[in-house]
């Protein structure tokens, strides 16, 4: 695969020019009489994903023209030409009425991106001169994190379990100068015992881990990030059937997602102590396998009640909660590919919301809209609270009626963080079930841009 800054040099000659069009727009203004006649002859008119390559007399790509629609809100979509063009070097025209640069750019990255790890690599793709007012190191630092994320996740489980998740943190730590450390075996289960349940049924060479990566300086604001990391779920002993399966490699998608924010911020060189939990495990069926009602008590001391082994990401991340929020970090958010409920209520392409603070709500609310990286709240709604209650332990880990799975999920989390702690969770599907302009099917790490906006505007 191309590296990023190929794919988006800092300057370049003979680039063959890109001229974004408004659907409506009189652009024939613009256009020579050859060049109109190649626009009405193709019919095009603006609109949104529309691509007109206009020939030179010589057959080569004269001049691109782009539909940005109707719509003036920021599109990630605007830039998703890498992979629609023919191979060569391109140049966003500079016009007021021009899609935000840094999307534009960024776009264009995404759209670029090829999982090509198992099978021939596609040709490369198109390049673009970075665009007038993008600030190309940013750009650069968040399409790289992607592209890792989407490598962790589009990778099957019999080449990403538990310690090559790991392995891919301490890679991460050293070439960031951060530092790392990962508990297993007797020491997981005294520190972390419902991690250690949730991930004994796996083999030996899978044995469960907590992987505890720290960056900067002691004395910085506390961020904390925590990711699902259950490389592959089959359900546990609720098993899961076949077509509920097929896609579990994608359930660390929360982890890919964190080592993906958590990359952007050290590189970035934000002003923080951050801290990166991640519960990774392998939720498997064997005669070690933790059983439908078992009773666990939490690093917390919160004693729960298995309902559902299927429900086992919300336990690996009560644990990792519960150490995070013992050191009372400034920031905690936790991202993960939780439910299924969220993706009923919300679709795969937008990220569910869940924090106690109204502030933080509205600011990612913001930085989301802004990036097109979309999340949407959903609330923390405590009568929900007694679907958790259990006859005979602190907490169950499931509820009993069946509804508003996310929010339970959620509110189960909720017992593990302190209330005045400031904390988000983020439920996301992890993948892209569809391609779409920067956006292909496959692997995901969503709403990291959103927060990573936040973070940026909060701590530097």
């Amino acid at each position: 695969m191309p590296t990023l800054s190929r794919i988006l040099p800092a300057g370049g000659r003979s680039a063959v020019p890109i001229r974004m069009i408004r659907e409506g727009e009189d652009f024939a203004a613009r256009l020579d009489a050859r060049q109109k006649a190649w626009a009405e002859a193709n019919g095009f008119a603006g609109k949104a994903g529309g691509i007109l390559v206009i020939p030179s007399k010589d057959g080569k790509p004269q001049l691109v023209l782009a539909g940005m629609g109707r719509d003036d809100a920021p599109s990630l979509a605007h830039g998703g030409l890498a992979r629609k063009l023919p191979k060569g070097l391109y140049a966003l025209e500079d016009n007021p009425d021009n899609p935000d640069a840094d999307l534009f750019a960024l776009g264009w990255l995404l759209s670029a991106y090829d999982f090509a790890r198992y099978r021939e690599e596609k040709p490369e793709p198109a390049r673009l001169v970075c665009p007038k007012g993008a600030r190309r190191d940013d750009v650069l630092n968040q399409a790289g994190a992607i592209w890792m994320a989407r490598d962790l996740i589009n990778t099957p489980v019999e080449d990403l379990g538990p310690a090559e998740l790991a392995g891919q943190a301490a890679e991460l730590a050293k070439s960031s100068g951060g530092r790392i450390k990962v508990v297993m075996g007797e020491e997981l289960a005294r520190q972390y015992p419902l991690v250690h349940a949730v991930g004994r049924g796996a083999s030996d060479a899978r044995q469960p881990r907590m992987i505890d990566l720290t960056w900067g300086d002691e004395d910085k604001p506390k961020l904390t990030l925590v990711g699902k990391g259950v490389c592959f779920d089959t359900g546990g002993l609720d098993l899961k059937p076949a077509s509920g399966m097929i896609l579990m490699k994608k359930d660390m998608g929360g982890a890919a997602a964190v080592l993906a924010l958590a990359r952007m911020v050290m590189t970035a060189a934000l002003p923080v102590r951050l801290r990166v939990l991640v519960p990774a495990v392998e939720n498997s069926v064997s005669g070690r396998s933790y059983r439908p009602s078992d009773i666990i008590r939490s690093r917390k001391g919160l004693s729960v009640e298995v309902g559902n082994t299927d429900a086992e990401g919300r336990l690996v991340l009560a644990d990792a909660l519960a150490a995070a929020d013992e050191e009372a970090p400034d920031l905690l958010i936790d991202m993960a590919t939780l439910t299924g409920a969220a993706r009923v209520a919300l679709g795969a392409e937008i990220a569910a919301l869940f924090t106690r603070h109204d502030d933080l709500a509205a600011a990612l609310a913001r930085h989301a809209a802004k990036s097109d990286d979309p999340l949407w709240r959903l609330p923390l709604w405590e009568p929900y609270m007694a679907e958790l209650d259990s006859p005979v332990a602190d907490t169950g880990n499931i509820g009993n009626s069946g509804f508003g799975g996310a929010i339970i999920a959620a509110l189960f989390l909720s017992r593990f963080v302190n209330p005045g702690t400031r904390w988000a969770h983020a439920d996301q599907s992890g993948w892209n079930f569809r391609d779409r302009p920067g956006r292909p099917k496959g692997g995901e790490a969503l709403a990291v841009r959103a927060i990573f906006a936040h973070l940026k505007e909060t701590f530097a």
